[in-house]
């Protein structure tokens, strides 16, 4: 088949029809490829002045995919009139390889998809939904690729049924084979969806000696730094069965401190009492909008005991416990400031009737 290249190129035989045929496939295809990408250049200046992050995402995923996938459309076109020419077995792969290639292109499309998606979320996420976002963009990678996988392989004319079979079986055996890697890989999901902790957060448990700062949280185990400075290794499964504690999401600290006058200073108790409470409410330190008391609650053994109960606004340790002793020195010159004093553990011998001694 010449297509009428005779009336346009003189003395053009039909046995090198076909020659000119490809070149002009080919040529086409460069072409397409060119408009393509000079079509691409000036939508990208465009997509660019946009606040919207989604349209450059996928705008970059697509821009190289769509290259390939125009030249392996034209390389496909100029290889099946190779093959009707010439008969050589090696071009009746032509199509297939066209398919799998437009397969690869558009998973490499979805991964760029993907990517982008993710390191657009990270860049305004916090540390603990950057950890999710990461796993996350793992996770879809991963099916991602199966799924790639399988296509390829049905395209190729293998038996996906089979496939699947088989890694049904193997999966049953590899299950009870790995089962502790298993849950420790499915703790590791509960941690990255239900985001008990961060990395970077003080966390403890109650029911295991475990307590220290987050460093890492891998898909097999938990890496976290105690006050040593040792590192523990952390099973993810772990976290499916316990309680854990995060102090570095407090809002607040507490300072609960029961502090006790002499007995005789009773009559100044009232005093002590309103004047600690007032100090508190003015301390700049002190968070007057949460739960706050200042009682004389209990006679005890050798003293008067008042407490206190509040929150201090900062939850950082060090800083925590500098507020607090503020607080307690201003309370001891609260208690000096009203002719008081803080008791101290004393015993009194009470004689009913007086002791006489003789001296004869």
């Amino acid at each position: 088949m010449m297509f009428g290249l005779d009336k346009w190129i003189p003395g053009l035989t039909p046995e090198h029809a076909w020659i000119v045929q490809v070149f002009l496939v080919v040529l086409v295809t460069a072409l397409i490829s060119f408009v393509a990408r000079f079509a691409l250049q000036k939508l990208g200046k465009k997509v660019s002045l946009t606040k919207n992050r989604l349209d450059d995402i996928a705008f970059t995923a697509l821009s190289r995919p769509l290259g390939w996938i125009i030249w392996l459309q034209g390389l496909a076109i100029a290889s099946d009139l190779i093959l009707a020419q010439s008969g050589s077995a090696i071009f009746t792969y032509a199509d297939s390889v066209r398919d799998i290639g437009v397969l690869v292109c558009i998973t490499w499309f979805v991964l760029g998809i993907i990517r982008g998606t993710e390191e657009a979320y990270i860049e305004t996420a916090a540390q603990m939904d950057k950890t999710t976002a990461q796993a996350l963009g793992k996770l879809l990678r991963l099916v991602v690729f199966i799924t790639a996988a399988l296509v390829i392989l049905q395209t190729l004319g293998y038996s996906i049924s089979g496939v699947l079979a088989m890694g049904g079986v193997g999966g049953i055996a590899v299950g009870f084979a790995a089962k502790d890697l298993l849950a420790n890989f499915f703790g590791g999901m509960v941690v990255y969806l239900d985001r008990p902790f961060a990395v970077g957060d003080w966390i403890r448990s109650p029911d295991r000696e475990i307590e220290g700062t987050v460093e890492t949280i891998g898909w097999r185990v938990t890496v976290i730094r105690n006050f040593q400075s040792q590192p523990m290794y952390v099973p993810n499964s772990v976290f499916t069965t316990v309680i854990v504690e995060n102090p570095s999401r407090m809002q607040n600290r507490r300072i609960n401190e029961t502090i006790g006058l002499r007995y005789s200073d009773l009559t100044n108790m009232d005093r002590v009492v309103s004047e600690v409470k007032a100090m508190l409410q003015q301390h700049e330190a002190i968070d007057a909008d949460k739960t706050m008391m200042v009682n004389f609650n209990k006679f005890g053994a050798s003293s008067l005991d008042f407490f206190i109960y509040c929150f201090t606004r900062t939850t950082r340790w060090v800083e925590f416990h500098q507020v607090k002793q503020d607080v307690m020195l201003q309370i001891a010159e609260i208690i000096k400031a009203n002719h008081a004093e803080i008791a101290f553990p004393t015993s009194t011998i009470h004689l009913a009737d007086p002791v006489v001694i003789d001296n004869s």
